[in-house]
């Protein structure tokens, strides 16, 4: 596709000029390939939502290169700036309060007084960011609802053409989103992800509260279905029936497996290519082994049980 590039200076000079024209381009991130466009720009913000079919209550995430330029957007508090010294660059997604005048497009926060930034752990991530010179608003570049991409060829299959580019920086080393966490208030954990809430605990020397879903979001990642693919899902399966393929975990008989071995981080980083594998496939219906309510476990089970929640298709 005239639209697919490998990574390298070229295609990251060419990302940050289609950047700066109000282009969209897709590239990846150490959690999955996000959809990015100019968070200042209200017509690049809204290609992403029309590319992805994105409802526009749900907002975005917005991805700079250092904590200094966070700043110039967000007001931190003394646990935002802990959080941040801990885990930034990484996995982690702050939601925090707009600063007066912010020049953030209101369709990146739809229209809420707050904002979910991050910086990136990926050197593709980086020098798109960099090549740009300016805050990037980026979901994962998929269909809305549907299953995150870790390669650029999943990239390719869910959006095709509605993306000016795709930079293929091979895949993705997490395989799952950022971690959210709202810290205008108490700490509320909105998202499990690519950071252990026990290593966010740690950090700040304090539980989580935690918030699953939101009918109206307050940050990407709270809508009850998502992450779905096209069949049907049923959980915490010790024995499928005969019309179900199994998604095994650890040492067992099972059609695909997360991880053979029983390893945490492999079976998040190999989530979204096993569900797209199955779609590719065809799998009408699914059955997945139990996976542990430890470490990357919540985050997994988190998205596994979205991905199971009914949807109107």
């Amino acid at each position: 596709m005239s639209n697919l590039q490998p990574s390298g200076p070229d295609a990251f000079s060419r990302a940050g000029e289609l950047l700066r024209q109000g282009g969209i381009v897709a590239f990846p991130t150490e959690t999955v390939y996000g959809l990015g466009a100019d968070a200042r720009d209200d017509g690049a913000v809204g290609r992403i939502y029309a590319a992805k079919g994105r409802p526009s209550f749900n907002p975005l995430i917005v991805h700079v290169p250092n904590l200094g330029t966070a700043r110039t957007y967000v007001a931190f508090n003394p646990l935002a700036e802990r959080l941040a010294a801990a885990f930034w660059p990484g996995a982690l997604t702050l939601v925090l309060p707009l600063k007066a005048g912010s020049v953030i497009s209101p369709l990146v926060t739809a229209g809420l007084g707050t904002l979910a930034v991050r910086v990136p752990d990926h050197p593709v991530a980086q020098a798109v960011l960099s090549a740009f010179g300016g805050p990037v608003a980026a979901p994962s570049a998929n269909p809305s609802g549907r299953v995150s991409p870790t390669t650029a060829a999943h990239v390719v299959q869910g959006l095709g053409d509605a993306v000016d580019l795709i930079v293929d920086g091979g895949p993705c080393g997490v395989g799952l989103e950022s971690t959210i966490v709202d810290c205008t208030g108490t700490p509320e954990l909105l998202r499990a992800g690519g950071v252990p809430l026990h290593a966010l605990e740690a950090c700040i020397d304090a539980p989580l509260a935690q918030r699953t879903h939101a009918d109206v979001p307050t940050s990407p990642g709270q809508l009850q279905s998502h992450y779905a693919p096209w069949g049907t899902i049923r959980l915490n399966v010790e024995v499928p029936r005969p019309d179900e393929v199994y998604l095994g975990f650890g040492p067992m008989e099972a059609d695909l497996n997360l991880s053979p071995s029983g390893d945490l981080i492999e079976a998040a980083a190999r989530l979204f290519a096993c569900l797209h594998e199955l779609d590719a496939k065809g799998v009408e219906r699914i059955a997945v082994a139990p996976v542990p309510m430890i470490g990357l476990g919540v985050a997994i089970n988190d998205r596994l049980r979205r991905a199971a929640a009914p949807r109107d298709l």
